[in-house]
């Protein structure tokens, strides 16, 4: 097979090959098109189309997160993601004048409860000079705005919103084309999109990679592997990441009618990696609204698809070192109940029956009826489990090899994924060596500059 490859290094040497096209993918491959003097690039897609996996719009929570309102996040970790999501606000508001990809929302999050009211007003103070459009509402604020909110809430409990008028919904999918879209116009590169291919085999000899895709077989100088829970898959068979296991969470929906104006939130609980609980309208129907995301644990590279069993479980590995780490996490008494309990919601009848208890944090009027299942939505998000540390890794999951990438899953997911893109470009124009360049100075003034009154 190597001289076969070897054979065929002038026809089909990349400088780059990308495996994966949802919304990480497809913002490298914009990035290195018009940011870099990388002359040729490859996408590889196993697909028909880019973005079907965990960057379509029934696979995510539709959110641009920037941690304003995120209860989990330390200011230190705001910061990075404020930077991270502005770059995606700036090229929507470029490129998607007419609200084809986002919608504009304000959003908040709720305080119900003396403790969490102090939190909340602590939490104030501490975000306020990041967040500059933040605002603490009080109960008749927070009543004029989303009115369902306060609706059937009994009149002596406490409650106050931290909010902010700059939330958007995204089509990740939708945004995944536009990256691609924009990446072809540029005609002075060779960009070979192969989709419906699916990369079976990856060697690395005398300094390039040698790449099975589909019938073909490709050359690169660089890879980068962007994709999802296959990531660390594929970087075990060669030789990295082996001191990693994944923890695959599960996110489902519920649909209710137009109930809200904007994105609502309750506070994040403590010592969990998941989001907490929040409503918001459809990204293209503004008539639903949708309530999530529940998360369990479930032994899949990918929802829906129970083909990739086998695959976590050759990811995972069946090692004692395994099985003691997730036994360590599992047990640990609230997550353990917390994933029991979204376990649960999953089940007909009486899932919904537990789920609304949740809602009806956000909405106390709502009634079952009102709820319905949101059949086929939800993906995966893998948690990486450090078998030496025996615990969850949270936040970003990268690994970088020689001349080769493996993201995992960028965090908080796509809402990094052109911060994302910069910083792999760094890399791998650094892998290519001193006759390849990065115009980050470009970059920086196309996605950070622009006027947030577009």
């Amino acid at each position: 097979m190597t001289s076969k490859f070897m054979s065929l290094e002038t026809s089909n040497m990349y400088d780059v090959v990308i495996i994966g096209a949802g919304v990480c993918g497809t913002s490298l491959l914009y990035t290195l098109s018009n940011y870099t003097n990388v002359k040729k690039i490859a996408l590889i897609e196993k697909n028909p189309a880019v973005a079907l996996v965990n960057s379509h719009k029934t696979s995510n929570s539709q959110t641009l997160h920037f941690g304003d309102i995120e209860t989990n996040y330390t200011l230190e970790k705001a910061t990075k993601v404020n930077r991270a999501a502005t770059l995606v606000k700036n090229y929507l508001l470029q490129r998607d004048s007419q609200r084809i990809i986002h919608t504009k929302y304000h959003k908040m999050v709720l305080a119900v409860g003396h403790q969490q009211v102090e939190k909340l007003r602590s939490r104030y103070q501490e975000f306020k000079s990041l967040f500059p459009a933040l605002r603490l509402l009080n109960r008749e604020e927070i009543e004029s705005l989303e009115p369902k909110v306060l609706e059937e809430r009994p009149a002596d409990e406490e409650i106050i919103a931290l909010f902010t008028p700059e939330g958007y919904t995204i089509n990740f999918q939708k945004l995944a084309e536009s990256f691609l879209d924009n990446a072809l116009k540029q005609e002075e590169k060779t960009i070979d999109v192969m989709m419906e291919t699916k990369v079976t085999k990856i060697v690395k000899q005398n300094n390039l990679y040698l790449i099975k895709a589909g019938q073909k077989n490709l050359v690169a100088k660089t890879v980068a592997v962007m994709a999802g829970a296959h990531s660390l898959l594929i970087a075990k068979s060669l030789g990295y990441g082996k001191q990693y296991a994944l923890l695959s969470a599960a996110g489902s929906f519920y649909f209710a009618p137009e109930m809200l104006k904007g994105k609502v939130y309750t506070v994040q609980r403590q010592k969990l990696p998941f989001a907490a609980i929040h409503g918001d309208p459809e990204v293209d129907n503004p008539h639903v609204t949708r309530f999530g995301p529940t998360a369990k644990v479930l032994p899949m590279l990918e929802r829906h698809h129970y083909a990739t069993i086998y695959e976590y479980f050759q990811t995972a590995g069946l090692s004692f070192r395994a099985f003691q780490s997730f036994f360590k996490i599992l047990s640990d008494i609230t997550i353990f109940k917390y994933i029991l309990l979204n376990f649960l919601y999953d089940i007909p009848v009486l899932g919904k029956r537990l789920f609304i208890r949740e809602v009806k944090k956000i909405i106390p009027s709502i009634k079952l009826k009102d709820l319905n299942y949101a059949k086929g939505y939800g993906g995966i998000r893998p948690q990486i489990v450090n078998l030496e540390t025996q615990s969850l890794d949270l936040g970003e999951a990268k690994i970088v090899g020689d001349k080769i990438i493996f993201n995992i899953t960028p965090s908080p997911g796509a809402s990094t994924c052109l911060q994302n893109a910069e910083d792999d470009t760094t890399r791998i124009v650094n892998f290519l060596g001193d006759r390849y360049y990065f115009n980050q100075q470009k970059f920086q003034e196309d996605l950070e500059a622009i006027a947030t009154t577009i």
